[in-house]
Parts: structure tokens; C-alpha cells; sequence
């Protein structure tokens, strides 16, 4: 019998925590605006970030792996008031390649950590596979008192 090898994929979140409490966002767009509009996609709640702070944007690797982009502002080049920390320091250039844990300071208590997790789907078996079984729930079970045997609600 051959073996189906798990298949990993890479899901990215980023957990804000803000002046309204923390909230973990689950990445699945190919570019996101962060600021604190009502018109951004992952809006922050501080008066002392800028009304579009920063930019999320998907990026593909050659071996076909994702992660994300942070750009300090919006990507016509109009960069946020305070600028951005990542891991306590400040972002030298306009933009910055997040890895696994970073931690990106917007501003004074507005702070985001960023994350990739693998998750291992496996790959699902044909019908015709002769080890699939179906597992039967005990509730759709009856018991027959006389003849002392379970039989199967119809």
C-alpha cells in the first residue's frame, strides 16, 4: 500500500492589540491597508496612528512558499507620521519582510505580532479506497431489548 504523503501549507495571521482590545486576523488577501480609517481593511484604534499607517501586501518565493510585505504608508509612497518599529527597531527603508514572530509597533500601546503556522492537510481517498470506513454515531443506534442487538435507524 502506498502511503499519501501530508501536504503543509502555511497559514498567516497577524494579532493586533490596540486601544479596543487584541483581535488575531487570519491573512488571506493578497494586500491589506492598516491605519486607523474607517476605510482600511485591518483598522487600528489609536489617536496616534496615522489614518493609513501601513500596507500588507502577499509576496511568492521561487520554491513557491508565501509570506507578507509591511510598507510604512500607502504604496503611492505616503508614509505614515510615526513610521513603524519592527522588533524594536526602526525600519531603515520603506518596507520591511515579516518573519515568523516579528513584532511591528505602530504606536504608543498599538502593537501587532506577526505569524505563520503550518498546518498539514491530508490529502483525501478516492471513494473506491477498500480501507474507508464509516464510523457510526451510537445515537442512530437502537437497541432491541428482546432480541438484545443493536440495529440501525432507517
Amino acid at each position: 500500500m502506498a502511503e499519501k504523503s501530508v501536504l503543509p501549507q502555511r497559514e498567516h495571521f497577524l494579532i493586533v492589540e490596540d486601544d479596543k482590545g487584541r483581535q488575531e486576523i487570519s491573512l488571506r488577501e493578497p494586500t491589506y491597508t492598516v491605519g486607523r480609517s474607517r476605510e482600511c481593511d485591518i483598522r487600528l484604534r489609536s489617536q496616534f496612528i496615522s489614518r493609513h499607517h501601513a500596507t500588507l501586501y502577499r509576496r511568492i518565493r521561487e520554491d513557491g512558499s508565501s509570506y507578507y510585505r509591511i510598507v510604512d504608508g500607502d504604496l503611492d509612497g505616503k508614509r505614515s507620521v510615526n513610521g513603524l518599529l519592527i522588533n524594536k527597531a526602526k525600519i531603515k527603508q520603506n518596507s520591511h519582510d515579516l518573519q515568523d514572530g516579528d513584532e511591528i509597533v505602530f504606536g504608543p500601546q498599538v502593537f501587532a505580532i506577526y505569524q505563520h503556522r503550518r498546518r498539514d492537510k491530508f490529502p483525501t481517498l478516492p471513494s473506491n479506497d477498500p480501507f474507508d470506513i464509516t464510523l457510526i454515531d451510537p445515537a442512530m443506534m437502537e437497541y432491541d431489548e428482546d432480541t438484545k442487538e443493536h440495529d440501525t435507524k432507517e
